[in-house]
């Protein structure tokens, strides 16, 4: 069996969002400079490497540039919430959708999104596809998210 390794590329990305029906200030419209850190796995290829950065660096830029940086993302992902939850999430559905067909040899092993330079949030490819096997790997319901947040929910926006 070929030693897996795991290579690591960051990439930032500003944007704006607001939490519907969240007590407190993240409910207002504000922003973040994310920080999102991709994490793939797997075996070296004749030339030594697991995937080039340039091909990360492409993939980021073909398939999530245009979504996420300088964007409001309450327009722009199909959830009733942006929290940085919901946005890994969202991440690794929409790899498998658009990136995957054309990168089939590179996938995620762990995306790490920092909101602040103190708060993040970590999904591992395993946990998504648990998820997604219990049917949990979608948007979660809007009137689910909308119920945590009425009862005030936890502290937000770093």
């Amino acid at each position: 069996m070929p030693v897996l390794l795991e290579v690591t590329k960051v990439f930032t990305f500003d944007a704006a969002h607001r939490i519907d029906e969240y007590v407190g200030k993240c409910h207002d419209l504000h922003g973040h400079t994310y920080r999102l850190e991709l994490t793939v796995r797997g075996p070296r290829d004749r030339r030594g490497i697991v995937v080039d950065f340039l091909d990360l660096k492409a993939i980021f830029k073909e398939f999530y540039e245009a979504v996420l940086d300088h964007k409001f993302l309450n327009e722009t992902l199909p959830t009733a919430n942006t929290t940085a939850e919901n946005i890994a999430v969202w991440f690794f559905n929409y790899w498998e959708r658009y990136v995957s067909p054309r990168y089939p040899h590179v996938w995620p092993e762990r995306i790490r999104l920092w909101e602040t330079p103190t708060s993040y949030v970590t999904l591992s490819r395993a946990d998504w596809e648990a998820g997604k096997a219990d049917g949990d790997a979608g948007w979660p319901p809007a009137e689910a998210a909308r119920g945590a947040e009425a009862e005030g929910g936890p502290a937000r926006c770093g």
